[in-house]
């Protein structure tokens, strides 16, 4: 074989090892849905317009996994939300730019003043004992379902 030719298989090999990696951590990431659990989750109670969600995500699985986007039946939309420093010596909360990650073999907590997920614009009362649930979304697609308790 010229040594074009071994520089050219060289750089397809490289291109398919690539493709064969991302397609492997895509897998990978996809399944993290699997990995991730909740514990200690809860909304709450509402009559009318928002409420958070807190609870601890824990993560079995050997790499981060991420939640990008969420829904639920009981409101019109629901955001992953952040509370931030606004530099003028107070907190704002906002939306989380990338999601929460939860990191490998630990633990991500949703908590007032904190991250949270966000039901906004509630389409009835979230009532103490009603039954509700999240759709949690992965950035690999996957979704898992989180029910709550109400407080």
């Amino acid at each position: 074989m010229s040594r074009h030719g071994i520089i050219s298989t060289a750089a397809i090999l490289g291109v398919v090892a690539l493709i064969a990696t991302g397609c492997a951590e895509s897998r990978h990431e996809e399944n993290m849905a699997a990995k991730v659990s909740v514990k200690d989750q809860w909304a709450k109670s509402a009559e009318t317009g928002t409420t958070a969600v807190i609870g601890t995500f824990e993560n079995s699985g050997d790499r981060g996994a991420r939640i990008v986007s969420d829904t639920s039946p009981a409101s019109e939309t629901v955001e992953l939300h952040e509370v931030v420093p606004n530099g003028a010596g107070s907190n704002i909360m906002r939306p989380k730019e990338g999601g929460f990650t939860i990191p490998a073999g630990g633990s991500h907590e949703l908590i007032p003043g904190g991250d949270h997920l966000m039901l906004m614009d509630l389409k009835g009362p979230l009532s103490p004992g009603a039954d509700v649930t999240v759709t949690l979304e992965f950035a690999g697609g996957e979704e898992i379902f989180l029910p709550l308790l109400h407080g």
